[in-house]
């Protein structure tokens, strides 16, 4: 994934605000100064007459703080999963977009790299802001895919094929104590621990492994005909989730499927469901490529409510660092732990309802 720049079509027309924008990287151009350049061009081409366009289609390249958004009330479904270097309008059409994008050019401090478009569209739905409690340090090369707190440690999963493995975290201090790493053709995804068991996805391998978690023996694999991101579970079954808007629920001793539901929010489903957490009888997901959490009814699918981690990372922190996933719940402190692809952090926070 290139993480650097994104080329976006931008139709410069006269609403632009008359700041200046960036093209290439270099030049920089205003809508009055645009159109006088071409009605010099027509003039030297023995066109005088001739009127200039009133709408010119360029490409911009842009850094990832400055971001062609469409306006809320016209997005059904965040526009995710595309890399850095792909069009907006090359999207594949896997939620509903507007045929025709904004020409407002925004400016989003780096800070707000990622967003929560979800939070900005909920009607009826509630939103919640976070606090930050507590801030500890984190492998700033894990890329994180799962992550769980059990006995005061946590346990974490990461990916990409050749750094993929799972971990003993010592919370405290961000020291791994124990790791195993997967073989190479792994891409690793979410786990969960059940009965003394660690439970790991990869991400396109349709292979699950299983471990000791004391001693990260590898005890058994296992396979499913989706592709891995999530995993929790409920302390009768895990709950899995393939980067669409379904749920899949696993019996821990076959690890076969048992049964499934649709998230939505406000009748809309909610694609891209990674990173889970099970907390107080609700499915926490980050929703990948945005920087919200959703909060699920298992039984029914239904989203109970959204929080907004837009922001949490500071600015000095960001380089080098990927989108917010990776959610851990101390049941016993009921603390709330959170952190992202290699973040250099790892937060606990409380949240609390947006008035």
């Amino acid at each position: 994934m290139n993480r650097d720049y994104m080329e976006i079509p931008v139709k410069m027309i006269s609403n632009i605000p008359k700041h200046t924008t960036d093209v290439a990287g270099e030049i920089r151009v205003f809508p009055c100064t645009l159109i006088l350049l071409l009605m010099m061009v027509l003039v030297a081409c023995g066109s005088a007459a001739a009127t200039p366009p009133a709408t010119l289609a360029l490409t911009a390249t842009l850094p990832p703080t400055q971001v062609i958004l469409p306006s809320p009330t016209h997005i059904t479904a965040p526009a995710i999963r595309a890399t850095n270097t792909t069009p907006l309008t090359q999207i594949p059409p896997t939620q509903t977009m507007p045929t025709t994008l904004p020409t407002q050019i925004l400016y989003r401090p780096p800070s707000q790299r990622y967003l929560c478009p979800w939070a900005e569209q909920a009607q009826t739905t509630p939103v919640y802001s976070f606090q930050v409690v507590n801030t500890y340090d984190h492998d700033p090369t894990a890329y994180t895919q799962g992550l769980i707190y059990r006995d005061g440690v946590l346990f974490e999963g990461t990916g990409l094929n050749g750094q993929s493995s799972l971990r003993k975290v010592a919370l405290e201090s961000g020291e791994v104590a124990q790791a195993v790493q997967l073989p190479e053709q792994y891409f690793g995804e979410g786990i969960t621990e059940l009965d003394g068991k660690i439970f790991q996805l990869t991400w396109r391998e349709q292979t699950g492994f299983v471990y000791d978690a004391a001693t990260f023996e590898q005890l058994q694999t296992f396979f499913y005909p989706t592709e891995g991101w999530g995993l929790t579970e409920d302390d009768q079954r895990l709950i899995m989730s393939d980067g669409s808007s379904n749920l899949y629920f696993l019996d821990p001793e076959t690890l076969k499927t048992t049964g499934q539901v649709t998230v939505s929010a406000e009748n809309v489903p909610v694609p891209r469901l990674n990173e889970l957490e099970y907390i107080e009888g609700e499915v926490w997901a980050n929703v990948y490529q945005t920087s919200c959490i959703a909060r699920i009814d298992p039984a029914s699918g239904q989203v109970l409510g959204w929080i907004d981690i837009t922001g949490m990372l500071a600015p000095q922190d960001l380089a080098g660092a990927e989108v917010p996933n990776g959610i851990a719940y101390d049941g016993e402190g009921k603390r709330i732990f959170v952190t992202g692809k290699q973040w250099p952090r790892l937060f606990e926070i409380t949240v609390a309802p947006v008035e």
